[in-house]
């Protein structure tokens, strides 16, 4: 995890401006949320400027922030008139960075790296442990716990995070074998989460798969109703696999509701921006879900894995599709026939003429893209769950070989697909259906 040390990597000329300290101009959304999807942490908050531009080009939806803990060692010169929280360690983390993001749609995952467990050392004599005192069943860990806890929160508030966001504590890999060093830790963290939830807010745990992920684990399946446990995990284990499947937790356990650090400290580049930063992909609050279905035409099927070459002559239940996707948009009438016939040759010329196609009144992969993607033009990457995500995918289904299951969530498949058709178009491969993206989708580039 970052926040151990000071590393900011920004290679571009995007500027660290800061923000000024005023309370949040809008309301935060809780979060992760029902998400399925990768997310980054840095040790600085980047740039209002470099978060936009990893919006639209990178695969991201998600960012870890540093907000608490005296452990923190993300140093910056504090400017004179610097208002915020005492020993904020972060020139761009202000209430209006945290606003701006979630308005923009980031899931933000607010982090605490506070006291460590009592048996571990990375030589810094400021550090702060959790007391290894196993007095009254270690008290003095779980009150340390509370006080964390309650430090949080008025963080939290000050950042402008509702009620149910899940904060996450940062404990560091330690020697698992130590009793006193990992019991005092679970007594710990068991008094962190049943504080946040006295407060009203939901519990995180990040440590290595090795040390506090398999403590947790212990503790969950041999001391079970001992501890309050975390509502949700983040799994550090640097094997490079993107999924939350981890040989340190049971298959039972925290299902939906788990993070996977699966690469440590590496710098990548979006859109000319770089940043040194960590890699996760998460499957929190049961994954990301898709809204209902909206019927067409009371009910005809518009989902298919192929379209192929419609014509006059032809007939079916895709010229049935096509008849309902043209009356949708008032360029046909009566009846739906699955036959293709004069007046849907006419409908396909006024659609073909109206998003610039050549006027063959033939439904080709062109057309049948423009059709099948008409509408409004959200951003939308791995994570997303609406119905500008089906439209992609039954577009992108028209124009390459994909047959994805149009399911309304922006999966992996998805995002491959969308980058098959990217390089056909000759543009960068993001993943991501930003603005210029969508405007090729609608007028049917190939």
């Amino acid at each position: 995890m970052q926040g151990r040390t000071p590393r900011t990597l920004l290679t571009t000329a995007v500027a660290l401006g800061l923000l000024a300290v005023t309370p949040a101009a809008e309301a935060v959304r809780v979060s992760p949320g029902s998400f399925t999807g990768y997310a980054f942490d840095q040790c600085q908050a980047p740039s209002q400027a470099a978060m936009d531009t990893w919006r639209e080009r990178s695969p991201y939806a998600g960012v870890g922030v540093y907000i608490a803990g005296d452990n923190r060692f993300c140093q910056w010169e504090r400017p004179a008139d610097y208002q915020g929280p005492p020993g904020l360690p972060n020139p761009n983390l202000t209430p209006a960075w945290v606003s701006a993001q979630s308005r923009k749609g980031w899931r933000i995952l607010p982090i605490t790296v506070g006291r460590q467990a009592s048996c571990w050392d990375d030589g810094n004599a400021t550090t702060t442990y959790i007391s290894p005192s196993p007095a009254n069943s270690y008290a003095a860990a779980k009150a340390q716990g509370r006080a964390e806890a309650v430090s949080t929160i008025k963080a939290s508030e000050y950042f402008g995070f509702p009620k149910k966001t899940t904060h996450w504590l940062d404990i560091e890999h330690f020697d698992v074998t130590n009793d006193d060093c990992r019991r005092s830790m679970l007594g710990f963290v068991s008094g962190w989460t049943g504080k946040l939830h006295q407060l009203g807010y939901r519990s995180g745990f990040y440590s290595s798969g090795s040390s506090g992920i398999t403590a947790i684990e212990g503790a969950r399946t041999l001391s079970p109703g001992s501890y309050n446990l975390p509502d949700q995990i983040w799994i550090a284990d640097w094997n490079g696999k993107v999924t939350v499947r981890s040989p340190w937790v049971a298959k039972d356990a925290w299902v939906g509701q788990r993070m996977h650090q699966y690469r440590g400290s590496h710098v990548e580049t979006h859109g000319g921006v770089a940043i040194e930063i960590d890699s996760n992909w998460l499957e929190v609050g049961g994954g990301t879900k898709a809204p209902r279905v909206r019927k067409h035409c009371r009910g005809v099927r518009v989902d298919f894995p192929t379209y192929g070459v419609q014509r006059r002559g032809s007939s079916g239940d895709r010229v049935r599709a096509l008849q309902c996707l043209l009356r949708e948009k008032r360029l046909l009438s009566g009846d739906l026939t699955e036959r293709y016939d004069r007046r849907v040759v006419k409908a396909v010329k006024r659609f073909q003429d109206r998003v610039g196609l050549r006027q063959s009144g033939v439904t080709r992969k062109a057309t049948w893209v423009a059709l099948l993607s008409s509408g409004p033009s959200p951003l939308v990457k791995v994570g997303s769950g609406s119905d500008a995500v089906r439209r992609v995918q039954r577009a992108v289904n028209a124009a390459t070989t994909a047959r994805l299951a149009v399911t309304g969530v922006y999966d992996q498949a998805t995002e491959r697909a969308v980058k098959a058709y990217q390089g056909g178009l000759g543009v960068p491969r993001t993943g991501v259906v930003a603005t210029t993206l969508w405007a090729s989708l609608h007028s049917g580039d190939l």
